[in-house]
């Protein structure tokens, strides 16, 4: 491996926490921090609170167990690396920098020259240079890309399957100069398999960018001819399968909305730069907003004829086979419905809390069961057993949204 440092990663959720373990186990001195006890508790005593099996070997590695601790506040170390939240205001829709700030102003005690800054939160493009460059110039009296440097090199991690996206996705080194990026690289090379790009830290913070807009844009195209398709009375998947016979069209799945701390977060930090060049972002990402009101539509319709139905809503993960509810359009769509006095009940098996003891009795008494998040265990106990399900409604229909 490369040379052993002490590297301090403040943020241990699904960002954070991965890149230290991966770390330790290339051999680093790792400390991660966060500010909640029960986090650093866990990690302390080797449970991972996120539902990954391959995460949790690492953490039980002997090696991991040697090279990490976690702790409340950050220490002196080498490598600074920030993997905190950056959600979007809801009513002003531009990045909430709260965290990412407080993070910074966390480590500057510590702050020593030689030290490497790496932000790993999404973050609008200047932030870098404009906004926590001059934060640790001010408050040290240290020069960055002189004394201290800074990086910006953006996850890219797909929860469900951390570990290997981690490992095997190529990176975006993104620095204020070369040096910057050599240092950033450094630690990278130690635990990525993958290439290792380098370029500038503005680039970088908007490729980031551009790689979940790009989702949120043929999203929001799909979901605009499902709209269409409806209005014209036809079968919209039939519609975009055949489509896609085309050898040069590649239409996605149309979905209830778009969830998850990244796809619905993201474009609006474009927009905050340049909204003059964002149309198409913007209009994208109202389609995809509004996609919940038009979900809950088609329940409504769905169960008119009943005078008092009774619906069970099966998902509220932000989307099939992981165990996220983060932006969910899923709960969206049930709070909408129960806003207007309808009865549901709302289940995820993959959901603490929201486990249901059997898709039979889930289903018992149910007008409609509405399918809003396709898990495949849901799907699967579903094929084994519909007939059952359906002898269990008081209605037996069954509708899945996407």
């Amino acid at each position: 491996m490369t040379d052993r440092q002490t590297i301090v990663v403040i943020g241990t959720g699904y960002v954070g926490l991965p890149a230290a373990l991966m770390l330790a186990k290339a051999g680093h001195d790792v400390v991660g921090v966060d500010i909640n006890e029960n986090i650093v508790r866990a990690i302390n005593e080797g449970v991972l609170l996120i539902k990954e099996e391959e995460l949790q070997a690492l953490l039980d590695d002997p090696a991991v167990k040697a090279n990490l601790r976690a702790q409340s506040t950050p220490c002196e170390g080498d490598v600074f690396i920030i993997a905190v939240p950056t959600p979007v205001d809801p009513r002003k829709k531009v990045a909430d920098m709260r965290y990412v700030d407080e993070a910074v102003e966390s480590l500057l005690p510590y702050l020593r020259p030689g030290n490497l800054i790496i932000i790993e939160s999404t973050v609008p493009p200047l932030t870098c240079r404009e906004r926590i460059t001059p934060v640790i110039e001010a408050r040290t009296g240290l020069t960055v890309g002189e004394d201290v440097f800074l990086a910006h090199c953006p996850e890219r991690i797909l929860p469900g399957d951390i570990f290997h996206e981690i490992v095997y996705n190529d990176r975006i080194i993104g620095g204020i100069n070369e040096k910057t990026r050599d240092l950033a690289a450094n630690v990278y090379a130690s635990f990525v398999k993958g290439n290792l790009y380098k370029t500038d830290d503005i680039t970088a913070e908007l490729v980031k960018l551009m790689e979940n807009t790009y989702r949120d844009v043929n999203i929001a195209l799909a979901n605009e001819f499902a709209a269409v398709a409806e209005t014209l009375g036809i079968d919209a998947r039939q519609a975009i399968e055949l489509a896609n016979k085309h050898p040069r069209v590649d239409i996605l799945s149309p979905g209830i909305g778009v969830g998850g701390h990244c796809i619905p977060i993201d474009p609006w930090f474009i927009k905050e730069v340049d909204p003059a060049n964002s149309r198409l972002i913007f209009m994208s990402r109202l389609i995809n907003d509004e996609m919940p009101s038009r979900v809950a539509a088609r329940i409504r319709r769905a169960v008119r004829e009943v005078p008092v139905p009774r619906i069970v809503a099966l998902g509220a993960a932000y989307k099939p086979n992981v165990d996220d509810p983060r932006e969910s359009p899923a709960i969206k769509i049930v709070e909408l419905l129960r806003e207007d006095g309808y009865d549901v009940a709302h289940y995820d098996p993959l959901i603490e809390g929201m486990e249901y003891p059997s898709l039979v009795e889930a289903a018992r008494g149910a007008d409609l069961l509405a399918i809003l998040v396709p898990h495949r265990v849901i799907l699967e106990e579903l094929a084994r057993c519909r007939a059952e399900v359906e002898a269990a409604m008081r209605r037996p229909v069954i509708e899945r949204y996407q």
